[in-house]
Parts: C-alpha cells; sequence; structure tokens
C-alpha cells in the first residue's frame, strides 16, 4: 500500500506540471565534446537584448533524471514562472537534465550484507561526473554570449541535485554569487574551499529518510565554524519533500539576490 500511495502522489505530481503550463522554457540542447546536455531555459520576462542579468541554475533530484527534457521542472518550475517573481527579480533560470542512471556529482553508496544502503561516500580527489562537466561547460558558454552577469550566477538543488550542489561549488567556488542546497548532501571538509567567497542557504526536512538530514547539518556547523555567510533552515517533522517549504520561503529569492560578486 505505501508503494500505491507513493506511486500515485508522484503521478498527481506529474499531472500537475503537466497542467502548468511550462511552454515559456524553452527546449534547449547542448553538445560539448561528444556528449549532449538537454535542458529547459526561461528566459527574463520583455529581455533587452542589449542588457546582461543574473542566472539561476537548478540542479534536480533522481525522480526527473531522463531524456524527456521535461522532468526537471516538476520542482521548481512554477516557482520562477510566478509573475511577482519574473517582474522583481528578472533572471535567466537554467534547469538542466542529468541522464537516467547518471548523478551530479561524483558518490559511491555503501551498503550492508542485505544490500542496504546505509551510508555513502564522497571522494574529493576525482573527476567531475559527465553531467556536472556538462553542466560547468554550459555555464561557460553562456557566459561567453554576454547575456548573462558573471558577478550573479547562482546555484540551487534538491536530493540529488543538493549533493551536486554542495559538489560544484566546492570544485568552482569563484563562479557561483549564492547557493542554496535543498535536502544535499556531500563531504563537509569541502566546505573550506568556498567558505567566505559563496554565501549558503541550507534546507532540509527533520524527518528525511532519504537523505539524512545530518549532512546539511555538518555542512551548517563547518561553515559556521570557518566564519562562513550561511543559513540553516531545517523542517521539523517534514521528510525528504522539504523543496515544498524551501520554495514556499518568501525570503528565498529575494536573498538570492541581494548577493553579487
Amino acid at each position: 500500500m505505501r508503494y500505491l500511495l507513493l506511486f500515485a502522489f508522484t503521478l498527481m505530481n506529474i499531472y500537475s506540471m503537466q497542467a502548468q503550463d511550462m511552454s515559456a522554457y524553452s527546449h534547449e540542447i547542448f553538445y560539448h565534446g561528444g556528449d549532449t546536455l538537454r535542458y529547459r531555459l526561461l528566459a527574463p520576462a520583455g529581455a533587452d537584448m542589449h542588457k546582461a542579468y543574473p542566472l539561476i541554475i537548478f540542479l534536480h533530484g533522481s525522480g526527473e533524471r531522463g531524456r524527456d527534457n521535461a522532468a526537471q521542472l516538476l520542482h521548481g518550475g512554477a516557482l520562477f514562472l510566478k509573475d511577482s517573481i519574473r517582474r522583481e527579480f528578472p533572471a535567466y533560470v537554467l534547469f538542466p537534465q542529468c541522464p537516467d542512471n547518471e548523478a551530479w556529482a561524483p558518490f559511491r553508496l555503501k551498503r550492508d550484507t542485505s544490500g542496504k544502503v546505509t551510508g555513502a561516500d564522497f571522494p574529493v580527489d576525482v573527476p567531475p561526473t559527465k553531467p556536472g562537466a556538462l553542466v560547468k561547460a554550459l555555464l561557460d558558454s553562456l557566459l561567453t554570449t554576454g547575456k548573462i552577469d558573471s558577478k550573479r550566477v547562482y546555484l540551487g538543488g534538491l536530493s540529488l541535485g543538493g549533493i551536486g550542489t554542495f559538489n560544484m561549488l566546492a570544485r568552482y567556488p569563484d563562479m557561483f554569487a549564492a547557493a542554496f542546497p535543498i535536502c544535499g548532501a556531500g563531504n563537509p571538509e569541502t566546505a573550506a574551499n568556498y567558505a567566505g567567497k559563496v554565501p549558503v542557504w541550507i534546507f532540509h526536512g527533520g524527518d528525511d529518510k532519504v537523505v539524512p538530514v545530518s549532512f546539511s547539518r555538518d555542512f551548517y556547523a563547518e561553515l559556521k565554524k570557518l566564519d562562513a555567510e550561511v543559513k540553516y533552515t531545517e523542517y521539523p517533522g517534514v521528510g525528504h519533500n522539504s523543496w515544498d517549504n524551501a520554495f514556499a520561503e518568501p525570503d528565498l529569492v529575494p536573498w538570492l539576490f541581494r548577493h553579487h560578486k
């Protein structure tokens, strides 16, 4: 019954996304080094072609992986379509899609003898994954167009994308003006790479059974120890879908836009 309810909930989310018109996000494909990255891009309403705008990059979770170039908008896509957001905070908004069975960042799951996942390792001495490298290459390409304000590039993500957010911050700390990982994870030792460079607002559900809340708590503690600019919001009793709470935070987008390099 639990799995049936989860399946029904997933279908309801898909139907909800279909009901929401996402056509304002253009369908794009980025080719680089023989590899392909599908993505959706929302342009500022009434964009001035002679002006550079901020860019928000959002990395989706594991359930939105694929090749349809649509599922990645399921969580967060509607937020940036709000008239008030587009009017007060004009920006380009980028939702790349990670292919099936791949990830935004390298990590290894740890399992017990029964095969149950008991934890994960986040190696720091390995190259980026192919999807992670493609997102960086796409960002570099977009910055050459003159349409993006290089001092106001923001990064966020949920679950698998939260892992990707922490990883990209550690790899490219000079690229981002602020970041918001939601129910993410990673190696807190990498926080030293971006502490003092990138303000971070971390979100997590206190009852998350998929990605333990301890990961976000540890990152927050490490960043505070390093005297970094960091906020932490934990939602008591909330499970893995803490992104719903994070997207409802009225100060999330204003907080992002208060920061620049």
